[in-house]
């Protein structure tokens, strides 16, 4: 019975393949290639997809950096009892305001996170990553914060001239009493790290300091007016492993002869810039900053101003009255935008999203680094700040007696 069973399979079988029936194997080639087809048809349309999303969000980048506006809308206003002197700057997500009695920490919901009073004759705050310090430019008051609160107040033992602050709390104070000055550098505890002295009848004096984020390198600019020309002299003193073995850790000078240097910074770890009287010096390195940019400004400068990414500088256009031109350059001195302004302006500065603001008490503009108008108006009550927030087209307008986020329309 078995074996006849078994032929009558095997007869089975043949007689399928004499009728042209596919075997098994052949069908499952035949499913996979189907297979194959239906997912690369399938990878193609989500292809398609993503391209189409990703012209849409490029053609709205694009409408968005080309289009203008000239009024705008308030989502919210707050009142303000602040004076006239009081002064606005971001730290991060919050908002502080400070004046001659003290200074807040304001969130972003306008609650009041911390206060700190004082009493100061010239209020200005410096800030680097989660640190803030807040000192008296012609008193010798400091005081070194955070986003929590006070870490340490300070007494200096002369008239402060300059601070800066690195992103770990550490300090650098450039002071200046007749004809001495002296830098020193403390913790975010107050313990004093480096000092020292400068004085001014030997031939030059200091008018800036520069710390880097870290707080490991430090840049003195000093100015030598005795050789009957202005020259500058810039050092560069390293507090980490490698200046260690340099004599009072200095690991570089660079002298500047006729050219006066007012303003230096460190933009990050490893580079400081220097605008000068028709030129823009680049230092870069990680160690021992050498110059690594010269770059000629044949323009008049009236300002200058920068963040961590460009340089932008006004001067008189000739061809227009009443008209100033602005020109922002990137690090390395390439022209990125170029634009005209008939604003006589008390503030020009680059926002958070590097578009620069330029405003007085009463009219604004903003500008694209695309060299696009983005923004004109004028307003009917006292303008003080303006800071931009989060989209495209939010911002705050600090004004006399209203704080106002606001869209543009």
């Amino acid at each position: 019975m078995y074996e006849h069973k078994f032929q009558k399979g095997y007869k089975f079988v043949a007689d399928v393949k004499k009728k042209g029936f596919k075997t098994l194997e052949t069908d499952y080639e035949e499913l996979e290639e189907q297979i194959r087809e239906h997912r690369q048809k399938i990878i193609k349309r989500v292809l398609q997809v993503i391209g189409i999303i990703a012209l849409l969000i490029i053609g709205f980048e694009l409408f968005s950096a080309i289009r203008s506006f000239n009024d705008y809308e308030i989502r919210e206003s707050v009142d303000r009892k602040s004076t006239g002197s009081t002064q606005y700057q971001m730290f991060g997500e919050y908002l502080l305001e400070y004046s001659n009695d003290g200074i807040s920490c304001i969130s972003g919901n306008r609650d009041i996170v911390w206060n700190q009073s004082f009493e100061m004759a010239s209020p200005k705050v410096q800030t680097c990553g989660e640190y803030l310090v807040v000192y008296d430019a012609v008193g010798t008051k400091l005081f070194i914060l955070t986003k929590t609160g006070l870490q340490k107040s300070l007494e200096m033992t002369a008239p402060i001239q300059t601070v800066c602050i690195a992103n770990q709390g550490t300090v650098a104070v450039l002071m200046k009493e007749n004809q001495e000055s002296q830098v020193k550098l403390f913790d975010k505890k107050g313990n004093e790290l480096a000092n020292g002295k400068f004085y001014g009848d030997k031939g030059g004096f200091p008018i800036d300091i520069a710390l880097s984020h870290d707080g490991t390198k430090l840049a003195v600019d000093m100015v030598d007016v005795t050789a009957g020309q202005v020259n500058t002299t810039i050092s560069f003193y390293n507090f980490g492993s490698v200046g260690q073995s340099e004599i009072d850790n200095n690991v570089g000078t660079y002298t500047f002869e006729g050219l006066l240097v007012p303003e230096i910074d460190y933009v990050s770890n490893s580079r400081m810039i220097g605008i000068g009287t028709g030129k823009m010096l680049v230092f870069d390195g990680t160690q021992k900053p050498e110059l690594s940019k010269e770059i000629e400004i044949e323009e008049e400068i009236l300002s200058f101003f920068h963040n961590d990414k460009y340089v932008g500088i006004v001067y008189d256009n000739v061809e227009v009255e009443n008209s100033w031109h602005i020109k922002v350059m990137d690090m390395r001195g390439k022209t990125i935008m170029e634009n005209d302004t008939t604003i006589p302006y008390d503030s020009i500065e680059f926002l958070s999203n590097n578009e620069i603001c330029v405003n007085n008490t009463t009219r604004c503009e903003i500008f694209t680094v695309h060299s696009i108008k983005k923004f004109e108006y004028e307003f009917d009550k006292e303008l003080y700040k303006v800071f931009a927030t989060n989209g495209t087209q939010n911002y705050t307008f600090i004004f006399k007696d209203t704080i106002e986020e606001v869209k543009l329309k």
